[in-house]
């Protein structure tokens, strides 16, 4: 299963066989251990569960608790669910990590962007600011938003001021550059979303799609 939960370390540069300089992006991606396994004959579908980063046990509500005593396995921090063709596989307490994963290959990772709170229309939406000079009150102030006879109302929908970032981004057909198994990192080439120490799913390109 080419599918990881993972963290964002931080981005850095390395070199590569032809000495040019590449920017890459650190994941510690995994370890993470199957919680559940569901089948078609039980669930009405084919997935996996899985647990990644150990969590002290009193930080759990009960029906957590209780889930990972009668999986049998260490409490987990963050629990996610993919879709599996071949759930029968995999075994409750199976761990998975980079080994699936090889240089060179298409990730698609998915994050949550960094947030920026409000912001003004300039900054949110790119629009071009008004007129410095010749006593302008419009420098970065938003410009008509409706006409004044007809509709006579702001349509829904319009760019205007408000909150800015926090949004699931997933970036897509980004270069796996290097694995470092022992080390549990994968170094993808490029950016992606979020700040650093922030939850990452990585999971190998789908054939065809955009690029």
């Amino acid at each position: 299963m080419k599918t990881l939960l993972g963290k964002k370390i931080g981005m850095t540069q390395i070199f590569n066989e032809n000495g040019a300089v590449v920017p890459v992006t650190v994941i510690e991606a995994g370890p993470e251990v199957v919680t559940q396994v569901k089948t078609v004959e039980t669930d009405g579908y084919n997935a996996v569960q899985v647990g990644y980063e150990e969590q002290k046990a009193h930080r759990l509500n009960k029906p957590e608790t209780g889930h990972f005593e009668k999986c049998g396995v260490a409490p987990k921090k963050y629990l996610a669910e993919f879709r599996v063709e071949d759930g029968e596989t995999y075994e409750v307490g199976q761990e998975i990590t980079v080994a699936d994963f090889e240089e060179g290959m298409k990730l698609d990772v998915t994050g949550v962007s960094k947030g920026k709170g409000t912001q003004g229309n300039i900054k949110r939406h790119g629009h071009r600011r008004g007129p410095m000079t010749h006593g302008s009150k419009h420098k970065r102030l938003a410009g008509a938003l409706a006409a004044g006879t007809y509709p006579s109302r702001v349509f829904k929908g319009n760019k205007a001021p408000g909150r800015m970032g926090r949004d699931t981004v997933t970036v897509q057909n980004i270069v796996l550059v290097k694995v470092i198994a022992d080390r549990n990192l994968l170094l993808v080439k490029g950016a992606v979303p979020g700040k650093k120490g922030g939850l990452l799913k990585v999971k190998g390109a789908v054939k065809g799609q955009n690029k």
